[in-house]
């Protein structure tokens, strides 16, 4: 589901933007916007970060843990394990006995939350320098989520390339003097639609822990099996992200500062001719 849930996040990112700019009067330059989108579309792929694979082959694990090769591979299983770990501490009579950590803990509110408040702390107090840095590493997962067959074909090597390019672009273009608190929520956010991607799959994810329900604190939340979709199955290929690569555009469009100037005009234009 990695182009899903990179282009759920971006595309949620956009949306609220546009809210935030209607609403309240919040606006953004044209690159504090593509930074926002780009850490809310990575963002909306870390919490696979606890899908392990084969870390001396460089094989198997989740979208994000294949990002940067055998690196995020070897971050991917202690995460994975730290994850089970937890899971068989924090357990009720109740849980589910499991193999391994995944869809456990950063597939919670909780931890959407912690990281979301994490990154915020970093860019706020940090400025620009932890900016690039959180950049750097959420660009790579969103280029493996957005062009998911073009990096399998070239390897981790092309989202380690093209991540560098982007924070040093992004580095030069960003103002000074400004604190990127905003980043957090874009980094919580992401997170969050994640879980919510993964609660429309049969497998469902446990959103409310710890919260007991029906007496388990890991309780996986979702659709019911007869509508529940497929990861990777006809409905999400052919449905939802197209759906969701229509909203990104068109939020991309109305955002855009330059965008709306060259629409607006037009329009203006036009209607005085």
């Amino acid at each position: 589901m990695g182009p899903t849930h990179a282009m759920s996040g971006a595309a949620l990112w956009l949306a609220g933007s546009a809210v935030a700019d209607i609403a309240f009067g919040i606006d953004q330059s044209s690159a504090e916007l593509v930074v926002g989108t780009i850490v809310c579309a990575g963002a909306s792929l870390y919490p696979d970060i606890d899908c392990a694979g084969k870390v001396t082959e460089n094989k198997g694990g989740s979208t994000v843990a294949r990002s940067f090769g055998v690196v995020s591979l070897f971050v991917a299983e202690i995460v994975e394990r730290l994850c089970y770990w937890f899971y068989l501490l924090t357990q009720s009579k109740k849980d589910k006995k499991r193999k391994n950590g995944h869809r456990t803990f950063t597939h919670t509110a909780v931890h959407a939350a912690l990281v979301g408040v994490g990154t915020g702390y970093l860019a706020y107090f940090f400025g620009k320098p932890a900016v690039v840095a959180i950049l750097f590493v959420l660009t790579g997962l969103a280029v493996r989520g957005l062009l998911a067959e073009t990096v399998e074909k070239k390897g981790w090597i092309v989202v380690t390339g093209v991540s560098l390019v982007a924070a040093y672009g992004m580095f030069r273009l960003l103002p000074e003097g400004r604190d990127y608190w905003i980043l957090g929520l874009a980094m919580g956010i992401g997170c969050f639609i994640h879980i919510l991607g993964d609660m429309i799959t049969k497998m469902g994810s446990p959103l409310f822990f710890p919260i007991p329900i029906q007496g388990r604190r890991w309780k996986d939340i979702g659709l019911p099996n007869k509508i529940a979709l497929r990861a990777g199955g006809k409905e999400e290929n052919r449905i939802l992200l197209p759906v969701l690569t229509v909203l990104v555009v068109v939020g991309m469009l109305y955002n855009l500062p330059e965008v709306q100037t060259l629409i607006f005009d037009q329009g203006g234009r036009g209607a005085t001719d």
